[in-house]
């Protein structure tokens, strides 16, 4: 027969094992309750992609998309931490599109000119998805174009070496012969002439994005036929080091490339993704996206020029503001007439400034380029 002392201890046990139950299945419907809770904040969130040319440390193009990724990882309602780097313009663009798709991304950027047409294939495929695509000129009903107008910067660049050279040559790395590069040259052969009519701009094509050694090597060859100044349009810095170590000065594009020739570098054209991303994604959250052609300005902050080197004089900074503020203010814009091509005949008449649609389709050199435009294959 049980004594009392014995059930009491019974007792006691069971009423521990069901307290013990009872806790365990509190826990465990609040770590129910918690996850669910977490799920729901990340469905809410946007999740975004992005499909690199190039590598997310290039120190040039890719690069500062990649700063401007980041920028959005500072925005809780968006998940941007899906990103594919290094990316071949080819079919191969095509499948990584798809698998970011696939993979539940809402916002997907294609960051490279030759994206384009796998990127309307791809929004074809998955209407419910936004494509944004860098630098092109197709769109959709979910598709839209972002791009910035780097020529105004280059302008501003083009001032700083007309007014540095001594040679009055001045040398320019170029990648590939589209409207894009050939703008840039443009624009930035149009600022050097403003203070310096006496210097051109020898340019020399690499056909390259980011090929370090080559680039370098183009920039080599133009140095030794006295440029004093080298000026690019690739990701890499190497035509920055060539100018350091020949004792010249240069120009470097995408982001400050000082840090690579600090005693060397003047400034450099720059882009600043990160604030118009947060534009892009705060109006498909607010659910007012639309599909269009944006083309962004140094007005916007879109693109600038980086802060200048040492050797910068102040009388050059004073001019480069004088005519920044022309450009901000919309006084006047870079492709404004009488503007003459490498023939002397005058493609842009006295007060006529080029459309949009002919600055995208540019394919001529103005006076005082030194080069011919290749076929780009």
């Amino acid at each position: 027969m049980m004594s009392f002392k014995n059930c009491k201890v019974i007792l006691v046990a069971v009423l521990a094992v069901f307290i013990l139950m009872a806790a365990t299945g509190c826990s465990s419907n609040n770590k129910e309750k918690e996850d669910e809770a977490q799920n729901k904040e990340k469905n809410d969130k946007i999740d975004v992609g992005f499909m690199y040319v190039g590598s997310a440390g290039d120190a040039g193009w890719t690069y500062a998309h990649e700063q401007g990724r980041k920028h959005l990882e500072n925005l809780d309602y968006v998940e941007a931490d899906d990103y594919v780097e290094s990316v071949s313009e080819s079919a191969e663009a095509e499948t990584v599109l798809t698998q970011l798709a696939e993979k539940g991304n809402d916002v997907i950027f294609s960051t490279s000119f030759g994206f384009m047409d796998y990127t309307v294939d791809v929004a074809k495929r998955y209407p419910d998805k936004i494509f944004m695509h860098c630098s092109g000129f197709k769109t959709a009903d979910n598709l839209g174009t972002y791009f910035g107008r780097m020529y105004q910067a280059r302008y501003l660049t083009g001032l700083v070496a007309g007014k540095t050279t001594e040679s009055n040559l001045i040398g320019y790395v170029a990648a590939h012969p589209i409207p894009e590069v050939i703008r840039g040259i443009n624009a930035f052969t149009l600022g050097v002439k403003q203070v310096n009519p006496d210097a051109n701009v020898r340019v020399i094509w690499t056909h390259t994005w980011l090929d370090p050694a080559k680039e370098k090597d183009a920039a080599e060859a133009i140095l030794d036929q006295g440029a004093d100044v080298i000026a690019q349009h690739q990701d890499t810095p190497g035509p920055q080091e060539a100018a350091e170590n020949a004792g010249a000065y240069g120009i470097g594009y995408n982001t400050d490339m000082s840090k690579f020739a600090p005693d060397n570098v003047l400034t450099s054209a720059v882009w600043n993704w990160g604030p118009y991303y947060e534009e892009v994604l705060k109006s498909v959250k607010n659910d007012n996206w639309e599909s269009g052609q944006y083309w962004g300005s140094l007005k916007n902050g879109v693109i600038d020029i980086a802060p200048y080197g040492p050797m910068v004089k102040q009388e050059t900074k004073d001019v480069v503001k004088k005519w920044r503020n022309k450009i901000e203010n919309e006084e006047w814009d870079v492709f404004t007439g009488p503007i003459k091509n490498q023939n002397g005949e005058v493609k842009i008449k006295q007060g006529k400034k080029l459309t949009d649609k002919e600055l995208l389709n540019m394919n001529w050199f103005v006076q005082g380029v030194q080069g011919k435009l290749e076929s780009n294959d």
